[in-house]
């Protein structure tokens, strides 16, 4: 295995002395599992104990927490016995060194799910749970741009009309709906007129849900403003100063760039991705490039690669005319690296994602300071247990997950390569490294990006192919360069060139997309689809080489035949996975009826983004306007009608009036959707839906049984009379 370590370093061993006693009491020859090293697992197992808490219907209580608290004491006392009891010959070795393996992974475990409670409980906030119009005042954090093209901002420290404090939610984020005017700076306190809501539901149950992402991000509220925004107070100096700065490089970036390229050139160096239209982004997404957006690993390893290179070249240099330079200028070109990693972090804004770069990319670097192997899966264990540990809900994120499958795909590319390369002429050395890191990582990525995102762009390989050379070259070193040369007022031969670099990367972008059938649409996999790809795909990785070498399988073995099992699993699920027959909108707004055509909604217009949202995770190409043109309703365009298995219908009434019209369609073996609430409840002969009803159930949906529709909310489980 290519982490090594020894057991002393996790929790329940006994440390140096009782490992120096254990090594002259036991058999000469350990275990493999010994031998490879532990450390490697750590985050293994703190992600495992993370997931096991996502998967919890509810969150745990009193009794949950006391229950763990006695488990983690008998794995500590466990494993703190084991070896004793092995030295007065009560147990075998080999019980002994498993039973201190399982009790260490078993406490690693509970870490995991106390870590992320601790956490959860840390962001804690108030959410609202009741619709809110009037004036919203808070300070300026945040300022992005929405799915819709439209642009946002995020609000702290908050203040509404007629609500408590303690009921107030700690973040607000609002869309701009008719903003011409310039937007405040960061920092400063404004107020306005605007709509508020809770986060949104999921569209479906098994859908995507924001309320967790809102959550961990003590985001409250959600909603828009037609309103101009005013000036309440004078923008705050300090951190927000810098923030200012740092926008103000962006807008200095898309000026001296111009266009899209700008906008472009701006989110790679600043993380400021307001200028780039939803257009730039959908083709992006259409040809595999939108990761490229998003400072990410690649990135920071870019620029940090580029800085190390470059400053241990002058070093070089200069020790050869004759500098007093110590010998190991490696170090110091790699504390350059660090520092210059550090500024990237800082004027990117620092997102979850910058952060988890800048922490893999500064464990290598260090690793190079203290004359440890900089690449191994050994650093990547240790970059993703700070990780885990500032920000276990990191785990259920797309980026988490995509980052970490490339680094450690390109770790184990590593070997084969330092073989081949010897043999690739040293003019093509760096470009076959560029174009294999890239084959590499988008071989590792391209399930989870599949699976988390429902498409999977056919040509994304030969776009990043054409694209991420051309980055590592032009792009992140002209932004270096030009960041040294802008104090001095000579950046802009600097950005002229980063402007090549983007403009090459949307026309190829743009190109991509427009091929046949450049992206495939794919069905939303069920829950443990991911969770068994990720600890399948990290079992056989850890496990692979006893695996496929040993000719018992042993722990390790076993470990590695497990991992292809999950990962089959996984893959059996996901191809064998059906969708719901009837989705239903969460305020009543729509309903979809799965035909031998693709899914065909009530409605061409009405609840746009749920619909839409309904289309991608059925693998569905169509538009709603398509969607609802399939054969499957009839009626008025309010009141429509639809026909289920066993004789069983299905009403939608919409509009002014709904209610008045849905009670006269509630028969027996009918169901009856309506946007709005019934005045009265009353035992319906039929199933009814009203806008009151489904506000407490969240987005419905519907399969026929033995005994006529069962039906799930995304909030509670509910069945019909039959």
């Amino acid at each position: 295995m290519a982490a090594q370590g020894d057991m002393t370093a996790l929790p329940g061993f006994s440390g140096t002395r009782a490992a120096s006693r254990h090594a002259t009491v036991r058999p000469a020859r350990m275990g493999a599992t010994l031998r490879a090293g532990l450390f490697a697992w750590v985050p293994v197992c703190l992600a495992a104990g993370i997931a096991l808490w996502f998967a919890l219907p509810a969150a745990p209580g009193r009794g949950t927490w006391f229950t763990l608290g006695c488990l983690a004491a008998l794995a500590f006392a466990g494993g703190r016995l084991a070896l004793p009891w092995a030295e007065r010959g009560r147990i075998g070795w080999a019980l002994a060194d498993g039973l201190r393996i399982g009790t260490a992974a078993a406490l690693l475990v509970i870490a995991g799910f106390g870590l992320i409670g601790l956490r959860s409980a840390m962001v804690a906030a108030p959410i609202m749970e009741w619709r809110y119009y009037g004036p919203v005042e808070g300070r300026l954090v945040e300022i992005d741009r929405s799915a819709r093209d439209r642009i946002r901002i995020t609000l702290d420290r908050v203040v509404l009309r007629d609500t408590a404090p303690d009921r107030t939610p700690d973040k607000v984020r609002l869309s701009l709906m008719d903003q011409t005017d310039p937007l405040p700076p960061l920092g400063q306190r404004v107020m306005l007129t605007g709509h508020l809501g809770p986060p949104p539901a999921p569209a479906s149950p098994g859908s995507f849900d924001f309320r967790w992402l809102a959550w961990f991000e003590s985001l409250g509220a959600v909603g828009y403003t037609r309103t101009p925004i005013l000036t309440v107070e004078p923008a705050e100096g300090g951190m927000w100063a810098m923030h200012r700065a740092r926008l103000a490089i962006s807008r200095a970036i898309q000026d001296g760039i111009g266009g899209q390229e700008g906008a472009v050139a701006s989110a790679l160096m600043t993380g400021d991705r307001s200028g780039i239209e939803e257009a730039t982004n959908e083709v992006m997404r259409a040809s595999n490039l939108y990761h490229i957006i998003s400072i990410s690993g690649l990135h920071m390893s870019m620029l940090a690669g580029f800085v190390y290179a470059a400053l241990r070249m002058a070093l070089v240099l200069a020790q050869g005319l004759g500098a007093p330079l110590p010998q190991a200028v490696h170090k110091i070109a790699a504390m350059g690296a660090l520092l210059a990693s550090a500024a990237y972090l800082w004027l990117s804004g620092g997102g979850v994602a910058t952060e988890r770069a800048f922490v893999m990319v500064a464990v290598m670097l260090l690793a190079i300071m203290a004359d440890r192997r900089a690449i191994s899966l050994r650093t990547i264990a240790l970059a993703a247990t700070i990780i885990l540990i500032y920000s276990p809900e990191a785990v259920t994120h797309p980026g988490f997950q995509m980052s970490f499958a490339a680094t450690v795909a390109l770790i184990l590319s590593a070997g084969p390569w330092s073989r081949i390369s010897p043999h690739v002429p040293f003019w093509l050395r760096p470009v076959a490294m560029l174009i294999v890191s890239s084959l590499v990582a988008s071989i590792a990525t391209s399930p989870l990006a599949a699976a988390h995102f429902n498409r999977m762009a056919q040509y994304g390989l030969l776009a990043n192919l054409l694209v991420v050379p051309v980055m590592g070259a032009l792009v992140m070193p002209a932004g270096v360069i030009g960041a040294l040369l802008a104090p001095v007022g000579l950046a802009e031969p600097a950005l002229w060139v980063m402007g090549l670099g983007t403009r090459w990367m949307l026309w190829v972008a743009d190109w991509v997309a427009g091929l046949g059938g450049a992206v495939t649409a794919l069905p939303l996999p069920p829950a443990p689809v991911i969770p068994l790809m990720c600890f399948g795909a990290t079992l056989a990785v850890l496990c692979w080489r006893e695996g496929l070498t040993a000719r018992r399988p042993g722990l390790l073995g076993c470990g590695f035949l497990a991992g292809i099992a999950m990962l089959a699993a996984s893959t059996a699920i996901w191809l064998t996975a059906s969708r719901p027959l009837v989705l239903i909108a969460p305020e009543g707004e729509a309903v979809g009826l799965m035909t031998m055509a693709g899914r065909a909604v009530s409605k061409p217009s009405g609840g746009a983004f749920v619909v839409s949202t309904w289309l991608q995770e059925d693998g569905d190409m169509a538009t709603q306007e398509e969607s609802a043109a399939r054969p499957a309703w009839q009626g008025d365009k309010r009141d429509r009608m639809a026909t289920l298995p066993q004789g069983w219908e299905i009403w939608h009434f919409t509009g002014k009036g709904a209610a008045d019209r849905a009670p006269a369609a509630c028969q027996a073996k009918r169901m009856v959707v309506l946007s709005e609430k019934l005045p009265t409840r009353a035992d319906w002969p039929c199933v009814m839906l009203d806008l009151g009803r489904l506000r407490i159930t969240g987005a419905v949906t519907v399969e026929m049984g033995d005994q006529g529709p069962v039906l799930r909310g995304v909030n509670q489980m509910l069945r019909s009379p039959g």
